[in-house]
Parts: C-alpha cells; sequence; structure tokens
C-alpha cells in the first residue's frame, strides 16, 4: 500500500509541473503530462493467470492511463494490437519499442548448475519454472514423458517448484528438475550450454528468454503465438502450443540434427542482435523528444 500510494498520491502531487516517464506498465493516473510503458494486455487476454484483485486494479489503472497520459508505450507490434482491441488506447497515442536483450552478452557464465544437477551439455532443454496458464508448461511436462526423451533432461529455472505444479494436477515425468532462483551468470551458464529453449507460451507481449537464448548460441523451440514470431522471427523452431508430438519432433531435431542446430544457432545470434538496449532507449527518446515539441 505504502507503493502504490507514493505513486499514485506523492509523486504527482512532488512533480505536479513536471513530465513523468513510468516504464513499468503502471504510473499516476492523476499526472495527464506522463507516459507509461504498458508492456501486454494479459490482464484481458489471459485472465485465468492472475488473481482477482490483481486484473480488477490492473484494469483499472490501464483504463485511466490509456485514456488521460499523453503517450503509451509498448514493447511489440503485437502489444500494440491487444491494447487497441481492449480498448486501452487508441493507436495514434501509441508507440512500440521493443526490449533489448544485448544485457546477456555482458554477463560472465557460470556453469555451476550443471554439476549441481547432472547435467551434460547439449543433452537437456531449458524452460520457465512458471505455473501461469498462458506460459503452458503443462505440454512440455507430457513432451518429455515420452520414451525418445529419456535421456534428455527438461531444466525449469525459477521461482515455481514441483509441489506447485503438482497441485495443479501436472504429471511430472522423472527426467525433469528445477533449478530454483538462479543468479544472472548461472542462468547464462545453463543457457549458453543447453540443447534448446523450449517457450511454449499461448500469449506473450515480448518473450525474452528466447532472444536471450539466440543471442547466447541457444536454439529456441517456441509456440508460434502472440509476439514470439514477431521477436524469433525466422530464427527459431515452431511448434504448435497443444501438441506434445510436435514438440518432441521440432525438440529432437534440434538436438540431433546438427546442420539445422548450426542454421538456427546462426540465424538466432543475428535476430537477437536487431534488439539491444540502445535502440530501445533512442526509441523511447526520440518519442518523448517529439512529444515535447
Amino acid at each position: 500500500m505504502h507503493r502504490i500510494a507514493w505513486e499514485q498520491c506523492y509523486l504527482p502531487l512532488a512533480r505536479r509541473q513536471d513530465f513523468i516517464l513510468n516504464l513499468c506498465n503502471l504510473g499516476p493516473v492523476w499526472h495527464r503530462n506522463s507516459a507509461t510503458l504498458i508492456h501486454d494486455a494479459q490482464v484481458y487476454s489471459a485472465p485465468a493467470s492472475y488473481s482477482l484483485p490483481f486484473r480488477l486494479w490492473y484494469r483499472l489503472q490501464f483504463f485511466f492511463i490509456g485514456k488521460r497520459h499523453r503517450l503509451i508505450f509498448t514493447v511489440s507490434e503485437f502489444s500494440k494490437r491487444e491494447l487497441i482491441r481492449y480498448g486501452i488506447a487508441r493507436a495514434d497515442k501509441i508507440v512500440v519499442v521493443h526490449n533489448g536483450c544485448d544485457h546477456v552478452q555482458h554477463v560472465q557464465p557460470d556453469d555451476t548448475q550443471l554439476a549441481v544437477l547432472g547435467l551434460k551439455p547439449r543433452r537437456y532443454v531449458l524452460a520457465l519454472a512458471n505455473t501461469q496458464k498462458h506460459k503452458n508448461i503443462g505440454v512440455l511436462f507430457k513432451t518429455f514423458a515420452d520414451a525418445s526423451l529419456n535421456d534428455v533432461d527438461l531444466v525449469l529455472f525459477g521461482g515455481a517448484t514441483k509441489a506447485e505444479f503438482e497441485s495443479l494436477g501436472q504429471a511430472l515425468p522423472p527426467n525433469v528438475r528445477f533449478t530454483g532462483r538462479i543468479s544472472d551468470p548461472e542462468l547464462v551458464g545453463l543457457m549458453a550450454n543447453a540443447g534448446a529453449l523450449a517457450f511454449p507460451s499461448l500469449t506473450e507481449g515480448f518473450g525474452l528468454p528466447p532472444l536471450e537464448a539466440m543471442a547466447l548460441g541457444c536454439p529456441v523451440v517456441a509456440a508460434p503465438l502472440g509476439a514470439l514470431p514477431e521477436v524469433c522471427g525466422e530464427a527459431a523452431l515452431y511448434a504448435d502450443a497443444f501438441d506434445p508430438q510436435a514438440w518432441r519432433a521440432s525438440i529432437l531435431t534440434v538436438l540431433d540434427d546438427d546442420a539445422v542446430r548450426q542454421t538456427l544457432i546462426a540465424a538466432g545470434r543475428r535476430q537477437a542482435s536487431g534488439f539491444t538496449w540502445t535502440r530501445a532507449a533512442r526509441g523511447l527518446f526520440d518519442a518523448v523528444n517529439a512529444l515535447s515539441r
């Protein structure tokens, strides 16, 4: 509550004469001279992934922010279409500024997790440990239950635990590993040594992990949904989000077909190189500067 009071009351009063740039989805709703970055519209498109209080608070804020603030930034053309679709803001006040991914290239990799989990380089697939429904991790559990992947581990990084997935009725095969919360160097180490990153989301406003993986030379298998085709382009293999056999076939291709693997690695590095934080900052600056003029 203290954070909300500061954002909605103290900040706009203290800076009533100033322009306020808000970069984390929300901002002071009554301060008209503002620009706010809204990452996505998933409280509308994927409501089952969020609690009712969270959905109501964000929808209330989006209603006022989209109408009152002078400029709305978002991170993909897909998200822009969603913001328009759900009536959050008009097309003429939305500016798309893609995220960058080049930060991962400045992180020294830490390979500790390979030893901790007993992983063999290139014989494991990374994915998010996230129980939100739209992340669709359940399709990977079904995929890795197939006998053809018995010698390949599915490594889930992030905060969600085995018990949390099982409490949702998910059946986990024995070749699933959990890292828990890990450091950036440990994650970079896992990505750099992985056979692939699997990203089966049903919707994404951007999809940063696939680009981070590409920048580190890790092939990506993704669902062709949300902003993922826009962000990943032709540098990923795509699999039907609801078909475990399609995921099995794509993963085995990436792991075992060296020609395909090398093509994806090269294409991924090229794709990732177009998404830099310098370019993102320049896009923000140019849009705000044009607004002030």
